[in-house]
């Protein structure tokens, strides 16, 4: 188990738990298992207070977890007959970006993700869930085919953000984006987006201009990283929870303003506590918003959308 900061104490208590477990392995003769139980009650305790009324950085630090389910973790519990396709028939293809056909819950659709890795060499490879511009036109590849074939689309968001590199300006990193973004207002098919760990900025909007957007209660969804917007405002970083508590990331400060439409429950201590049992609430999430979606005509799809989007910027200018 990772422990973050402030789940140090937690980390103290199951520690100090696994430690008298240990020496009653030993076969010492003592029963010790009296004491562990204790200590497990005090750590489940302490678990639901620490978890009850995060603030938004400690929000941050949880939707970064390094143990917290990935698209890969999402594809394999939720999806059947996986067939993963790459490349954007134009540059090459982009290991940040997961994409292809699969089955949900027997529904032939078009999968979408970011995927971050989950070590140093993964991570690397991935690309630390930052994508390219071969990326995102891949992503729009994708949505081409699922209108084609009448197939739902849905996009599991988990990205810092779009990658900032050299070669990425050069290869026209902004008008992919843009591209992306537009293309999920164009299509004809249910798209639903879930923000499973961070959505950063444009690199997440342009798979999460949805029908319908769900975010994980501790996920976040932003403008701009809460370090980046401290380095800009207060030309600090260190400023990043004044940062993280202006910028009003979190699901629920989400759901108030209208950007998202449903906040999916995490098992108590997050997602990375008990991935099955997250999975699981995405899913059913889902499974939800397409049933909802499904019988609707092409045209009052894409109309519906971009009226949702249209007054959604209506209200940010009168707020």
């Amino acid at each position: 188990m990772t422990y973050l900061e402030f789940e140090k104490p937690l980390a103290d208590l199951e520690g100090k738990a696994e430690e008298l477990r240990a020496l009653a392995r030993k076969g010492e003769g003592v029963d010790l298992e009296k004491e562990a139980a204790a200590l497990d009650r005090k750590a489940e305790d302490l678990l639901r207070e620490l978890y009850r009324g995060l603030d938004p950085w400690r929000k941050t630090l949880v939707a970064r977890h390094p143990d917290r389910p990935h698209c890969t973790d999402y594809i394999a519990a939720l999806f059947s007959e996986w067939t993963p396709l790459a490349g954007d028939r134009t540059f090459g293809d982009d290991n940040a970006v997961m994409g292809g056909l699969a089955r949900f819950r027997d529904r032939p659709v078009v999968v979408i993700g970011h995927e971050k890795g989950n070590d140093t060499k993964s991570r690397i490879f991935r690309n630390f869930g930052m994508a390219r511009p071969e990326g995102y036109r891949k992503a729009i590849r994708l949505m081409d085919m699922a209108d084609r074939f009448g197939l739902p689309v849905i996009t599991l968001v988990d990205t810092p953000g779009a990658y900032p590199g050299k070669g990425a300006e050069e290869r026209g990193q902004s008008e992919a984006i843009a591209r992306s973004t537009e293309k999920c207002l164009q299509i004809g098919v249910p798209l639903i987006g879930v923000i499973i760990g961070e959505g950063g900025s444009g690199g997440a909007v342009a798979f999460a201009t949805a029908d319908r957007v769900a975010m994980l209660e501790h996920s976040i969804y932003s403008v701009i990283s809460p370090e980046g917007c401290a380095s800009i405002l207060w030309k600090d970083a260190d400023k990043m929870r004044e940062a993280a508590e202006a910028l009003r990331l979190t699901a629920q400060d989400l759901k108030k303003l209208g950007v998202i439409d449903a906040i999916i429950p995490e098992p108590v201590g997050g997602a990375q506590r008990e991935p099955a049992a997250a999975i699981g609430h995405v899913g059913d999430e889902i499974a939800a918003f397409l049933d909802e979606l499904s019988a609707r005509k092409p045209a009052d799809l894409i109309r519906a959308r971009r009226e949702k989007y249209i007054q959604m910027g209506a209200r940010g200018l009168a707020a």
